[in-house]
């Protein structure tokens, strides 16, 4: 396994030592590393010609795609720090991101998913007056601006050039400003330096034995921190990525298949429709032999079915954390596979700290995890005061996630502290309520909110996306909850959905499901629900 701290001449190193060796690849196209280095190079010395220099920030709006990997090394390669950003922002959520990031070249799709990007930046480039240059991927005809290029063509212009290297690839400098999803509020943007990002991945790689020789599948966008990570571990160690644009189950099921994937990595979402897809078949899966399963909460119940045909191990982290902080290992007991996120990487500590205290404590009392070692970040983006409250003044990063730590390291994750609901003073925590309702055969994936209350001061809400073609009511699930629950546990309401909103990193949009619930809350003044009757079936 590489050790070089820094992304370009770590991607250097493995180009000139395995040139011929496969990169990526996505449908019948691929990609050798010596190929994917040259284009780099050759865009570095473009994007140096039209004054990219270090420490500048390039975005990146592409699908997964051999693009979005030429795109990052040929920053790295100027000391440039990579914006990854998701496709999915509107106008004027791009429009901030790119403002606050200060970004001064955007690399772009020119239409995704019915939008037209060349469009959205000809409107935008009046209102960031850092944005310089776009720079897309596409077919169009770029005759209307003359800050607007192709990027074939700067490959092309940049081909044979020197590339000015930066004065040093320092691993303490910044790879990537990366932003949170935002569930609970506006995102922020993550400084994540070289050493951070690319010393996590390269110890999930280790975990998870990667080798040349293995082919991995990333079910989450190279946008968030999670999908990143998946690229930098296979430059890493030398693997071959398999590119899809974007997560769709069916044809997902047949690249996995038809390029004989060792290695899938998602969150529970997408393993979720992997396995709700009609043409699911393990059998037509023989080469995956591990996995990586984290993003969000993981039901217990889940990770014994994905286990049944791919040994996947249970991660916990955040953008903040560069992403992987805990990882369950293949030699763990059963129990600890499937019952928590496993234990912190090497390098890695995680504490619990008491919610009323503020003080760091002992294993085996719930706590907000925090976190302190090599993959933290550096700091939040022109947010000092934000970034001073995310700290305790032993330096250790304060999650937000409640979580148990056992006498052995092992970490068992509650909920958000933010997504706590405080019913009538009692505090419950929505997690623990979501793993007991996922158990009734009918829930395909359960998220349970707070409802404002004008008594109790919130109400708890069981959010449900049922398996298909099932048929419960709501009170059946109360039942249910009844029989497996204490009764201040109980979900005062019930709310059936088709799908969650999602963010674009595959988590549940907590603050849009709590507006589409509102609409049918209880009115205010009104009492929470009685506890259900006994049903007299149940014996």
């Amino acid at each position: 396994m590489a050790t070089t701290e820094a992304l370009a001449p770590l991607f250097a190193q493995r180009a000139a030592a395995h040139p011929g060796h496969v990169l990526a690849v996505q449908g019948e196209r691929q990609w050798s590393y010596g190929q994917v280095a040259a284009q780099a190079s050759a865009l570095a010395a473009a994007l140096a010609e039209l004054g990219v220099e270090p420490g500048d920030r390039v975005a990146v709006l592409l699908p997964n795609g051999v693009e979005w990997i030429v795109a990052t090394v040929a920053a790295a390669q100027l000391g440039a720090v990579v914006v990854p950003v998701s496709l999915r922002l509107s106008a004027h959520e791009l429009r901030y991101q790119l403002r606050h990031a200060e970004a001064c070249v955007a690399v772009t799709i020119e239409r995704w998913a019915g939008v037209d990007y060349l469009q959205r930046f000809e409107s935008l480039l009046g209102d960031l007056p850092d944005l310089q240059y776009v720079v897309t991927v596409g077919e169009e005809e770029l005759w209307y601006d003359d800050r607007i290029f192709q990027l074939e063509d700067l490959v092309s212009k940049g081909r044979g050039r020197p590339v000015p290297r930066p004065p040093a690839d320092d691993p303490e400098a910044d790879l990537a400003v990366l932003y949170t999803s935002g569930t609970m509020g506006k995102p922020k943007g993550v400084r994540l330096a070289q050493a951070a990002l690319l010393g996590n991945a390269t110890r999930v790689a280790e975990v998870l034995g990667l080798s040349p020789a293995d082919r991995v599948y990333s079910m989450v966008p190279f946008f968030a921190t999670f999908g990143f990570s998946v690229l930098l571990g296979a430059v890493a160690s030398g693997a071959t990525l398999v590119l899809q644009p974007a997560f769709e189950p069916a044809a997902a099921l047949g690249a996995m298949a038809a390029h004989g994937v060792t290695v899938c990595v998602g969150g529970p979402t997408q393993y979720h429709l992997l396995m709700r897809e009609e043409g699911f078949d393990p059998a037509q899966l023989r080469a995956l032999r591990t996995g990586v399963l984290a993003g969000s909460a993981v039901a217990e119940a889940l990770v014994r079915r994905v286990r049944r045909w791919c040994d996947v191990l249970v991660a916990y982290g955040l953008t903040e954390t560069g992403p992987a902080v805990t990882l369950t290992r293949p030699t763990d007991s059963e129990e600890r596979r499937v019952g928590t996120v496993g234990s912190a990487l090497p390098g890695v500590e995680v504490m619990a700290v008491d919610l009323v205290t503020g003080t760091l404590h002992g294993p085996e009392a719930v706590g907000e995890l925090a976190v302190r070692g090599p993959g933290v970040m550096r700091g939040y983006l022109r947010m000092p005061a934000e970034t001073a409250r995310a700290f305790t003044p032993e330096g250790f990063f304060l999650t937000g996630d409640l979580g148990l730590i056992d006498e052995d390291g092992y970490v068992k994750v509650v909920g958000r502290r933010q997504e706590t609901i405080v019913r009538g003073g009692v505090r419950l925590y929505p997690r623990e309520i979501e793993d007991r309702l996922r158990a009734h055969p009918a829930v395909d994936d359960v998220c349970v909110i707070g409802v404002p209350h004008d008594v109790l001061g919130e109400l708890a809400c069981a959010c449900i996306v049922l398996v298909e073609g099932a048929v419960v009511t709501g009170s059946e699930i109360r039942r249910f909850a009844q029989d497996t629950m204490a009764a201040d546990k109980i979900p005062d309401l019930v709310r059936f959905f088709e799908a969650f909103p999602m963010t674009g990193s595959g988590t549940v949009w907590r603050r849009e499901l709590a507006r589409a619930v509102a609409l049918t809350a209880l009115p205010a003044g009104a009492p929470p629900l009685a506890p259900v009757a006994p049903d007299p079936a149940a014996g």
